[in-house]
This record gives structure tokens, C-alpha cells and sequence, in this order.
């Protein structure tokens, strides 16, 4: 073997031993964070807080996210993230006080966490399993997120249920999209910080799990 295909050789194994790095750290750090928004949004619930409502649950994260986001190459950057995943446990509590006061409110959120937990193994197994590269899902992904965020806001503040319920069904879809990409693209080397790979797949399992929620909600009042 040349000096060449040797430094090639090298220089592969280095990257995938990144990328089995980044992997390792994300998934450690996504269990971590699941973990503490579980604790404060239990905390949440035990205390009978109030939603914060739309505006500051906006303002509380993407003020956080811009903090992550700045300090992700630092210790400060995981702090952030807990900061982060913490406070969107909180905004968590007073939504699942509403559906477990709901008939057959424990089912529905059983059903919900059973439903995200399976959609999330599933998919992400599935681009572990075969690498499949679903980068090209990247473009199409983002405006489809902001086009559901919009009417999202457009369904709360104009008061329109089927708008809310479509929007949900969205999201679903999106957010299962989500898994396939930020997966994907941690396995092929196009995102190598593991702080904001935790936080892209927290968002995501967060947006799945409150719309799967809604739309079993729906169902049951049926």
C-alpha cells in the first residue's frame, strides 16, 4: 500500500470514528435532557403552573436556542441545552395536566409517548442500518416546517380547530422527515456537533410527541 492509499485509509477511519463519536455523545446527550424535561415537566404538573402562553414560549426558546447556539463549541453550550430542554419541559406540564383531566386522558398519553418513541426507533434504525444519505430532504423540509409554523400560529390566534388539527397531521410528517435527516446527516459527517445534533432531535421528538397528543385528543373526543 502507497503513502497515499494509506493517508486515504487513515483519514477514513478518523472520520468514522468521528462520526461513531458525534453519534454516541448525541444519543447520550438526548437521553440526558429527555430525562430532565420529563423531571420539570413532572415538576410542572405536581405544582399547577400555568402555560406560559404562545409569545413567551417563543421568546423563552429561541432566546435559548441562540444561546446553544452561540456556545456549542463550550461546556456552556450543555448547560444551554438543559436550559433549553428544561424550559420546554415546563411549557410541557400545564399540556398534559389538560389531556390526562381528558376521559381516557393516561391512554392518550401513553399512546403518544408509545407512538414517538416507536416512530423515532423506527426511522432511526432504518438510516443506521442502511447509511441511506436523505440530505436532499433538507430544502423541502425546512419550508415545509415553516409553512406548518405559520399556520400553527395563524390556527391559535385566529381560533380555527381544523386549521389546528391539519397543522398537527403536518408536523407528524415533517417531524418523522426530521428523524430520516438529522440522522442521516450525523452518520454522513454533515453535522459533527453533538450539542446542536441533541437539540435538533429534541425539537423534533418534542414537535412529534405535542402533535400526536393533539391528534389522539381529537380522536378521542370523537
Amino acid at each position: 500500500m502507497d503513502n497515499r492509499s494509506l493517508t486515504m485509509t487513515t483519514h477514513s477511519e478518523g472520520s468514522l470514528l468521528g462520526t461513531h463519536r458525534v453519534l454516541r455523545n448525541t444519543y447520550t446527550l438526548l437521553a440526558l435532557t429527555l430525562a430532565f424535561s420529563a423531571l420539570t415537566a413532572g415538576t410542572s404538573m405536581a405544582l399547577g403552573l400555568p402555560h406560559p402562553g404562545v409569545i413567551l414560549t417563543l421568546v423563552g426558546y429561541f432566546g435559548l436556542l441562540f444561546l446553544t447556539t452561540k456556545f456549542r463549541n463550550s461546556g456552556a453550550g450543555i448547560l444551554c441545552v438543559f436550559a433549553l430542554t428544561g424550559f420546554m419541559g415546563y411549557t410541557l406540564g400545564p399540556i398534559l395536566t389538560h389531556y390526562l383531566s381528558l376521559a381516557n386522558g393516561g391512554q392518550i398519553v401513553m399512546m403518544a409517548m408509545g407512538g414517538t418513541a416507536a416512530i423515532f426507533l423506527a426511522l432511526s434504525g432504518y438510516v443506521l442500518a442502511t447509511r441511506k444519505d436523505f440530505s436532499f430532504m433538507g430544502g423541502f423540509l425546512l419550508v415545509g416546517v415553516l409553512v406548518a409554523f405559520l399556520a400553527g400560529l395563524g390556527a391559535i390566534f385566529f381560533q380555527v380547530p381544523g386549521l389546528a388539527l391539519a397543522v398537527s397531521a403536518m408536523f407528524v410528517l415533517l417531524m418523522s422527515g426530521m428523524i430520516l435527516y438529522e440522522t442521516s446527516n450525523i452518520i454522513h459527517g454533515g453535522e459533527t456537533n453533538y450539542v446542536m445534533a441533541t437539540v435538533s432531535l429534541y425539537v423534533t421528538l418534542f414537535n412529534l410527541f405535542t402533535s400526536l397528543l393533539q391528534l389522539l385528543g381529537v380522536m378521542n373526543d370523537d
